[in-house]
């Protein structure tokens, strides 16, 4: 797989780096840190009804205008804001639900949880919920109350109890475009996690040099950069194979490696980072505190990664032990 990536044009077009840019703005404008830290625990509803008005949701659906590609150029910029909301849930939404809830959804209508378990990400403010079980996609009703659960990334989740109502199918190819956002998203915000703290060792000094000119500072930030560098990039290559033939089985095997591998980035950036940092690291209000903990919560996040681990383990063997 790796040759064929390597042989593919994964340069955004004019369209989707226009896509890129406007968001960066568009974050720069909205979404700064002070935000980031007061929408953690509830739903930004303001936030979402924003991006929702600019085409965001609607991505990669008969309604909107692009394609998984879009959808990855979106998402790398909204994962550098850290931007909150369940947003590759709800392009993995769109892909199974029928016209009248897939327009609610894209237009910020309709707030969706997706999972596999009783504990959902986002359940208290959800208005659809999503069971996936054994590769089908089950829309399903909420019986009782929602309790709501604490989490240490910040998101309100809730644990509820389900009823299947109807049977959306199977989710391979929703769970690829699914597996494929969340990568661009997580690369990119442990992108912006490294540049951060490189800034910081550049400007903080021990010994009379800077923290950033000794190599045990240094070499691990820069292994850090190529790993979340080759994430994103196999985030890229998932989109491209998506857009071309979504149900194909190297579409879900791109989508599995570009989980696997933003997933073990991110961990690893966060661990690197914190470290450098020190005790400000880890302070809530720090200057990656609110990162570190959005990647961690994405990194956990349900539908989970055990099936991307199943489909790299059918197609390569012992290379899906990697977490």
């Amino acid at each position: 797989m790796g040759g064929r990536i390597l042989s593919l044009d994964l340069g955004f077009d004019d369209a989707q780096q226009a896509i890129a840019d406007a968001l960066d703005q568009f974050c720069s404008d909205h979404c700064g840190e002070d935000v980031v830290k007061a929408t953690a625990g509830k739903f930004p509803e303001s936030l979402w009804i924003e991006i929702a008005e600019l085409g965001v949701l609607a991505l990669a659906t008969p309604e909107g205008d692009g394609g998984a590609m879009e959808a990855v150029s979106a998402c790398e910029s909204l994962g550098r804001a850290v931007y909150p909301g369940p947003l590759a849930s709800t392009f993995l939404a769109t892909q199974l639900l029928a016209s009248d809830d897939r327009v609610a959804v894209a237009r910020g209508a309709a707030i969706v949880a997706v999972g596999e378990s009783s504990i959902l990400p986002w359940a208290p403010a959800a208005h659809l919920f999503i069971e996936i079980a054994d590769g089908e996609a089950w829309k399903c009703e909420p019986v009782g109350e929602i309790e709501p659960v604490n989490t240490l990334g910040g998101e309100p989740w809730g644990r509820v109890a389900l009823a299947r109502k109807e049977n959306l199918g199977r989710a391979t190819h929703a769970l690829s475009l699914y597996e494929t956002t969340l990568a661009a998203y997580v690369a990119a915000a442990g992108q912006r996690l490294v540049d951060v703290t490189a800034e910081h060792v550049r400007t903080r000094k021990q010994f009379g040099r800077a923290l950033g000119e000794f190599q045990a500072v240094a070499h691990p930030l820069a292994d850090c950069t190529m790993q979340l560098s080759a994430a994103a990039t196999l985030a890229r290559a998932a989109a491209y194979h998506f857009d071309a033939d979504a149900s194909s089985h190297q579409t879900r095997t791109a989508a599995a490696a570009a989980r696997l591998s933003a997933d073990r980035a991110g961990v690893a950036a966060i661990h690197v980072c914190h470290q450098l940092f020190g005790a400000l690291g880890i302070t809530t209000e720090g200057p990656v505190f609110q990162r570190s903990r959005r990647i961690r919560q994405l990194v956990s996040q349900p539908p989970g990664n055990a099936s991307a681990r199943a489909v790299m383990l059918e197609r390569f063997g012992v290379g899906a032990t990697a977490s």
